[in-house]
């Protein structure tokens, strides 16, 4: 019997290390049984740049493939598919239309969570997502809401000394989504679903099984039982309260529900109330993951940069020197014309794609040279091309200046894929570029540094071990006629009072 059960378990390691393939299967390894090679991808690193996980496997593989190397691995419990060659990770963006989340983030989301669901369904909801940050949206519905957010918080944290990035954005979008989606709600509610989706804790990407000890177990604990952690189904709770108490008082709703409802002209095909629930929750909870961190992560930038620094003060003192009245709300011209604003964003989000911004898993087999890439495998596309020497100049310079005379709208090209590509490039990439331009514009109209010692590591998703406070001036709008000094130059005694 012991010599049964032994042959069966090595048997099942050659198994998990070798797996079935109709075709050759990329170079690679499994890693091993179960948790595969996921310690070694998960582990810290710089943000910008490619972790040591992925660099010593292209410098590996790198031979074997013309246009970037394509190996195997085991993440997260499931097989997977890493790739680096633009014009693949273009392809499988453009056939393959189901995503590629691990089950842990299955679980977070909800099993029929609208966006993972089918091709139909997420259809759905990106028109529905696109009535509301589409351009049109952003300009008639968004924009006022955002720059009053954006300079209420900012002259707050002028007031107190310093804010905190990622927070105060992560504050600014919920609140105006929250208005747009929920309408006017009552004062503890609207605190209460603020604190949930503000303070919502950062573990998506775990092992994906629920067992007591591991990262998903403490992770589903936090967010369904600890109330510290203001948990999914206390959010859910509040959303779909305060929607059938609405409902049957006959309040009004924000304009968004109206869309979803199709109360409103041009609106969507009625959903019900809980897939409307499960489809705001995800959205919140993707909006207030993602803006704030690169935001953050673009700010330490900034000031890491005096030249760009400056060339930003400059330009927003320019629109601001254009009106009339110097405390009017920012028009969808004046956001227009960020121009070297836009070249900092598209510039920040091309250093800062270092994980990969193509996930997919494959409909069918698909073959690539002498590989095969098996149907149900997790597919993982890196936006290597972003470091690639021949599409950019010193590649790993943060040179906002290389945008110049360039397409500062297009979200997607050959060369450039921070927002992803094909049916789920990420519908929210002009509502993002919108918050970080109006957030550094506010921000630009004081006299900010921020601490030397931030930093900026991934681990998989972006981390501030030290937090990302900025000090700010309370009472220096600054006119950047005659240029702009940072704190740094200034020296690192400089005190501000």
């Amino acid at each position: 019997m012991f010599s049964l059960i032994v042959v069966k378990c090595f048997h099942w390691i050659y198994q998990w290390s070798n797996p079935k393939c109709n075709g050759k299967l990329p170079p690679g390894s499994m890693g091993f049984p179960i948790i595969g090679e996921t310690f070694q991808f998960l582990r810290p690193h710089d943000a910008l740049q490619f972790s040591t996980f992925l660099k010593e496997r292209i410098l590996r593989f790198f031979c074997k493939f013309l246009h970037g190397p394509l190996f195997r691995s085991s993440l997260f419990g499931g097989k997977v598919i890493i790739s680096t060659d633009i014009e693949l990770n273009m392809q499988i963006a453009k056939t393959s239309r189901i995503p590629g989340v691990t089950k842990s983030i299955t679980r977070l989301f909800g099993e029929n969570n609208l966006f993972i669901q089918s091709k139909e369904s997420h259809k759905h909801v990106r028109n529905l997502t696109y009535q509301l940050l589409g351009s049109q949206g952003l300009k008639l519905r968004i924009l006022k809401d955002i720059d009053l957010l954006a300079r209420t918080h900012m002259e707050e944290g002028a007031r107190n000394g310093f804010l905190d990035v990622k927070e105060t954005q992560s504050k600014i979008s919920i609140e105006c989504l929250a208005k747009k989606v929920m309408g006017e709600m009552e004062p503890d509610v609207a605190k209460e679903l603020a604190l949930c989706w503000r303070n919502f804790p950062s573990g998506w990407f775990r092992f994906s099984f629920n067992l007591p000890g591991t990262g998903v177990y403490n992770l589903m604990k936090a967010t369904m039982v600890n109330v510290s952690w203001q948990a999914k189904k206390k959010m859910m709770k509040l959303l779909k309260d305060t929607v059938l108490k609405k409902r049957a008082s006959g309040e009004e709703f924000g304009e968004f529900f109206k869309i979803i409802f199709g109360e409103m002209e041009g609106g969507d095909e009625m959903m019900s109330v809980e897939n409307a629930i499960e489809y705001i929750y995800t959205f919140f909870l993707i909006a207030n993951e993602t803006t704030p961190r690169i935001l953050a992560a673009t700010v330490k930038l900034i000031s890491k940069n005096p030249k760009v620094m400056q060339e930003l003060q400059r330009e927003h003192a320019e629109i601001v020197r254009g009106k009339t009245d110097k405390e009017a709300s920012l028009t969808w011209e004046d956001y227009k014309s960020m121009i070297f604003t836009q070249m900092v964003i598209n510039e920040s989000f091309r250093i800062t794609s270092t994980v990969p911004t193509v996930l997919r898993v494959t409909d069918d087999d698909f073959q690539v040279g002498d590989y095969t890439i098996p149907a149900g495998w997790t597919f993982m596309g890196y936006a290597s091309v972003h470091f690639n020497p021949e599409k950019y100049d010193d590649p790993l310079v943060f040179n906002p200046w290389r945008w110049k005379g360039n397409d500062l709208g297009a979200i997607v090209s050959k060369t450039y894929i921070p927002f992803g590509a094909g049916p789920r490039l990420c519908p929210g990439a002009d509502f993002a570029k919108m918050q970080m331009a109006i957030f550094i514009h506010h921000l630009c109209r004081h006299r900010w540094s921020m601490k030397a010692e931030t930093t900026v590591i991934r681990r998989y998703m972006l981390l501030f071990p030290r937090g990302c406070d900025v000090q700010i001036a309370a009472d220096s709008k600054v006119d950047n006629s005659a240029g702009y000094i940072p704190f740094e130059v200034l020296g690192s005694n400089t005190v501000i009072k």
